[in-house]
Formats: C-alpha cells, structure tokens, sequence
C-alpha cells in the first residue's frame, strides 16, 4: 500500500524530481530546514497555505511550478544534495554507522515507546503540550542514534483544539476534522494486502482498531484509529480527540492503547526487547502482555509478571495528583469485569496490582510492572521518590531520574545553525552532547551572535504582525484584538516570553500582583520591556480559562501600549518563532510542580537567556551567569507566602538587573556583556539538555541493562 500511495504522488511530478515524493513521507524534513526548503521553493505561498505539509503542497502544487522546479539548475544541485544526505541517513543502521551499532551492536528486539501524544510537527496535531514534544524528540534523536525503536500512539482524526480568543479574552475550542489522505502517514496492511485490524473487548462491546504509520526518519511510529463504520459512535470517539474528559472515554482510551497497541505489535509480528512508557496512559500494556504469557505459556500470573518486570521502564513525568490517573474501581470493575480472569487472579488480587489507596491508579500500576523507572529532572526524581514513597515498605522507592532534553536539529534556528558550522567544531552536530566542544561558542563574535539575534527578532515581529493581518480580514477580530495580537511590537525592544499550558500551578499571572510596577518597566521610554503570552488551558479547565481571561484583560488595556501580547493557538509552528525571537523566557511555576519543561532549553538553545523559578530543569542549569532566578528554594507555609515572595524577586531581578544588562550598549549598539550571558546559556543549555544526552541516557541505564539481562538468561 505504502508503495503505491508514494507511486502515486511522484506520478505527478516530473521525473527529475519524483524523489520529492518520498521524502515527503519521511518526517526526517521536519528537522532538516533545507529539506523543506526544496518544496518550499516551489511555491512559497502554497507552502505557508498547506501549513508546511509537503504531501498537501504536492498534491495541490500547479504543473507549472513543478515544470519550473524541475528546470531550475540552482534547485537541482541542492535537490541533489538533499537526497543524498537522506538516503545516507537510511543507510547508517545498515552500514553499521551509527552511534548506537557502535555501542552495543545488534540487539535480538527494538524497544517500544508508548505515549498518548507525539509531538512531531505543525502538520500532525497529535500533541497537547510538552508531553507530546518531548515524545517526538525523543523519536527523532533515537532515530539519528541509529536506536531500534518503535512508536506506538494515537492518530487523532481531530487533533488537539484550535484555540480562539474572544474580545473578552475567554479561550474558545474550535476543533478541525482531519483528511488523512492528505498527512504524510500510510495505512498499514496484513499480509493479504488489506488494512491492518485488531481488536479488543470493552464493557462487552468488541472495538476494531485500524493502524498507520508516520515514518520519523529511521523509527516507524504506529498509529491506532478507532474511527471505523463496524465500530459504534461511542468507540469512533475514543480516538477522535486528545484527553477527552469524559472518565468513561478516558479509561476506554487507556485500554485501547494499552492493550490495543500490545496487540497491534503483535500482529505485526514484532517481539521489543524493552517495553518504554511514556507517562502512566499505557500502564495497561504490561496487564496485556502477562495475559498473552499466560495463554501462550501456561504459567502463573506471578511467572508472568517477572517476565513482563524485566523488560519494562517508565517514566513518570508530573507531580501534579490531576497528572496520575486513577479510576474508582466500580470503573474498572465496569470496563474490564472479567479480565482478571484471563490473569488467574481474583477480582481483590487484580485490583491490588494499582492500588492506589482504593483507587486503581495508572501511576501505581506502570512502578509495580516495571524494572526501572524514572523522573524527568533531578528534582521531580525526588519528589516522585517521596511521593510515592508509601508503595514500599522497605521505604526505597526505586525512582531514578534523567533529565529532559530538545532536538537540537528541530529547534535550532537556520542562521545560528550557520554560525555555529563556522565557529564550533566540524560535524559538530554529531557532537550535540559534547560538552567541551560548546565551549568553542567564546570565539564567535559578539557582531555576528547579536545580527542573528536581531534577524530572529525581526522574524518574530514580522509572524505577529502577518498573523494579525490575515485575522483582521476575516472582518472577525475587534481592533483592540488586533493590537493584543502584536501588531506595535518593536523588534529592538527587550523582548520576554512566556508560553505553555496554561495551569494553576504555572502561575502564567504572577507579573500581574503588581501592576502598576510592571506598567512603569513596560512604559520606560528609553528601556522599553515587551511581554509576549502564548498557551492553551485544557477545555474543561475553567481556573485555566479564567487565568489566560485575566491576563488578556491586562493586555488589551491601553495602559500596556501594546507591549502586551497574547499569541493565539499556541502549536510547534508558534513556538519556534518564539523560542528563536524572543531575548528573554520566563517561567514562574509553584516550586516544586514543574516536573521539567523543555521549553526554556529549546530558546537558551536559539540565544535567549531563562527568567525562571528554581524547578525542574533550570534547577540544574542555572549557574549565576546564563540566566536568573526567580526567589529560591525556600520552602514556605501557604501559596499566598510564596507567590508574593516569588512576585517581589520577579520585579526585583527584573527591573534592576535584566533590563540594565540588555541596554547597557557600545557605541555601535551592541550588548557586549549580555551576549557573554548569552553564549554561557548556550554552551551551559546545549549539550547538557539535548535530547542526544536524554536519549544516550535513556539507552545506557535503562534499555541496554533490560537487554543485557535478557540476553544472559
């Protein structure tokens, strides 16, 4: 199948570029910029019309502009080069060339990584948040590691909500139908040629599942649809949309993930060597897999469960009691009665297995299946440790910790891209994590450092204010709208950002617990300060809504003279405009709930120096001199004590350090000290959380033991 969908798009091009099509269905583009460059060259408004999906963009791309691509030597040469940069990058497991080969060699299974989003792209909205992110880089760098490794999630038919804010700043949930014909994922067919199907049992209901695959350079990713004619209306729902809140839906959608993608691997005949759980979601996988042991083996489900322990990890990555799952057990009793049968075990023994004091929790479940498990910085490692403390008697709660990291070739910026191939090693990419190498970043001149800081200035200027244009001809967006939207921003001005899902405990309002100060520093004529907002609150998270409604009340006030901007549908294609543009990222979570955050690695990765309260992963990468603290690591008696603390030290380092540092000036302009912070972020950021040290770590303490083990039973 997968041959003739390609066949058939490269039909429509002609012959000298029929490569286009291929690649097309490779998200290896999505992290090469000069890959998507060769279609964005065809036709530079199509591109920005098809929202950078080069299968659309074929498919709609006129033959004329094809004809003119074929003709044009400039094109060929760089087309050329492209294509066999990808075809090299194919070859590197096969050829033995890649990091991973060279380290362990050949394992006798891939691992699996189950998640209930990946972040890949604008193109596939199957993400909500950083959890998805953090999936899709994940993916990417284990395919440029030369890892075996399979995906496993969802295929959204409605994604993730398009986000619209209203004249009085409440947050509307618009949702688009998706044409999967038209997305670079290929429907999986069985040996006999048709659609692939598995199915499972709910509430005494059967639900067929179909399968696809998004290709993420060298790691197929597998896809599960339950949008089916033979299923109901209520079971074409549970892949229609990410993190519904029906509770029903919700624990339906666990199980079809779960064990629906146990089943799917094995009808593909694939046996992983390690089974990865992103998050407690697919917990029920490890129930599935002692079931298929004991069917098959005739064992006991204590027999099973050892096997199944000593091929699984977890990664548990919120502190927040919202974050961990876990169903009343009249719920479970509702949705799986009987199950526990299949398992040898009573209805008692089955419920124990994710006690979670009497609930049946996810979280519980994926720590007792598994052989290792972790948190996702040093600090959550710890919390987690304490928080789950009460599972072991023993009170060793065997919860590690590995920091998150970005893919670096996903959020890098093209012009720094360049200036670090001229001043940083050579293939310094291959050297992501190498942390010596970025110290290298101290010979790049601060003339050539603060032009690409401007250029991305510029950049983001431009995207907020074209944004603002297209919204204002839909005769849809009331003025002041509009100026909210970013239309009087001065891309010379100290520009903060500040951009996530929008929770309580992220407290996206504390620069608002003293207005009239924060209005003095914006209204500095000489040292003016811009704060750009960016972040969805989950549709029924009303304390959410009202927090984005507060801020954007603040914003279209004429006080903030439009120094005050809300970006609306936070998505990766507006994050990589602010994370490349913006000179400042804030961040001002609860201490200690942040789990990690990547976002403010992704803009010290582009230049921007981090404004964030000691958690998560700036707990450990802050040092003094790339970037500030908000307050300390105090522990306080009640959120108010906190948060006001917290408020006093924002305004403080703000106004008195921040501001002076980025305006202190040469006479050409140039903030010499401040681009000193500024390559110390990154050469501090860079290596140290980059996905190619998450990833290598991953492998080393997690994967490559499970597997040594294995191998010597």
């Amino acid at each position: 199948m997968s041959e003739i969908i390609i066949d058939s798009l490269r039909n429509n091009l002609p012959k000298r570029i029929g490569k286009l099509a291929d690649l097309a269905y490779n998200l290896w583009w999505t992290w090469h910029p000069e890959a998507q460059a060769l279609y964005q060259r065809i036709d530079s408004v199509l591109w920005e019309q098809v929202y950078h999906n080069p299968v659309k963009m074929l498919k709609q791309a006129s033959k004329r502009a094809l004809s003119a691509a074929a003709k044009d030597r400039r094109y060929l040469d760089v087309y050329d080069r492209i294509m066999n940069d990808f075809t090299s990058y194919m070859m590197g497991p096969i050829n033995h060339e890649t990091w991973h080969h060279k380290t362990y060699g050949t394992w006798h299974g891939p691992a699996t990584y189950f998640s209930f989003e990946f972040g890949l792209h604008e193109t596939l909205p199957m993400y909500a948040g950083g959890l998805g992110i953090l999936a899709g880089d994940h993916l990417k760098e284990a395919s440029d590691l030369g890892v075996p490794l399979i995906g496993v999630g969802f295929l959204y038919l409605q994604g993730y909500f398009r986000q619209r804010i209203t004249e009085d700043g409440w947050q509307e949930a618009n949702y688009d139908q998706l044409d999967f014909s038209q997305l670079p994922i290929m429907p999986v067919n069985n040996e006999a040629g048709v659609p692939m199907t598995v199915s499972l049992d709910l509430a005494g209901r059967t639900v067929h599942l179909h399968v696809w695959k998004a290709q993420v350079g060298r790691v197929p990713l597998y896809l599960i649809d339950s949008d089916l004619p033979e299923n109901g209306e209520q079971d074409r729902q549970l892949t229609q949309r990410l993190y519904n809140p029906n509770p029903d839906t919700r624990i339906d959608q666990e199980l079809v993930l779960g064990i629906g993608g146990v089943r799917v691997l094995r009808e593909l005949k694939i046996e992983p060597a390690v089974w990865h759980m992103n998050e407690g979601h697919p917990a029920f996988s490890t129930l599935e897999r002692c079931r298929h042991f004991i069917k098959t083996r005739g064992i006991t489900f204590e027999q099973a469960r050892q096997l199944v322990i000593a091929s699984t990890v977890f990664t548990t990555h919120t502190p927040v009691p919202a974050g961990n799952d876990a169903f009343p057990t009249w719920q479970i009793d509702r949705h799986l009665n009987g199950y526990w049968n299949e398992l040898g075990l009573t209805r008692e023994e089955f419920m124990n297995i994710a006690d979670d004091k009497g609930t049946f929790g996810m979280t519980p479940l994926a720590l007792r299946m598994s052989n290792r498990s972790n948190g996702v910085s040093q600090l959550h490692g710890e919390v987690a440790q304490e928080m789950w403390q009460w599972m072991y008697p023993n009170g060793k709660t065997p919860i590690r910790y590995i920091t998150n990291g970005v893919h670096t070739q996903t959020w890098l910026g093209r012009r720094l891209h360049r200036l670090f191939d001229e001043y940083l090693s050579v293939n310094w990419v291959n050297r992501i994590d190498d942390t010596a190498m970025w110290s290298q970043m101290r010979e790049v001149p601060d003339d050539q450092l603060w032009s690409v800081r401007k250029h991305y200035k510029r950049r983001l200027a431009e995207f907020m204010r074209d944004r603002a244009r297209i919204n204002w001809a839909t005769h849809s967006k009331h003025p002041v709208q509009t100026i909210a939207s970013g239309v009087m921003i001065d891309p010379m001005a100290l520009t903060i950002g500040f951009a996530r899902r929008f929770a309580t405990y992220k407290r996206a309002s504390l620069i608002l617990r003293d207005v009239d100060r924060l209005m003095r520093i914006i209204n500095n004529s000489a040292r003016p300060v811009q704060f750009l907002f960016a972040g969805k609150a989950h549709p029924q998270d009303e304390p959410g809504k009202l927090l984005i409604q507060q801020i954007y009340r603040q914003i279209k006030n004429a006080d903030s003279a439009g120094r005050m901007v809300f970006i609306e549908d936070y998505d990766m294609n507006v994050a990589r405009y602010l994370v490349q543009g913006v000179d400042v990222w804030m961040n001002t979570p609860r201490r200690p709930y942040e789990a990690s955050g990547t976002s403010g690695m992704k803009a010290a990765l582009n230049g921007a120096l981090n404004f964030s309260v000691l958690d998560g992963w700036w707990r450990e990468a802050y040092n003094q001199k790339n970037g500030w603290s908000i307050g300390d690591e105090m522990a306080y008696t009640s959120y108010e004590e906190q948060d006001a603390a917290d408020a006093i030290s924002l305004f403080d380092t703000l106004e008195n350090q921040i501001v002076p540092l980025f305006y202190d000036r040469d006479d050409d302009g140039t903030p010499h000290e401040w681009l000193e912070w500024v390559k110390e972020s990154i050469s501090t950021v860079a290596p140290a959380f980059s996905t190619r040290r998450m990833v290598k770590q991953y492998v080393n303490e997690m994967y490559a033991p499970l597997v040594a083990e294995k191998t010597l039973a």
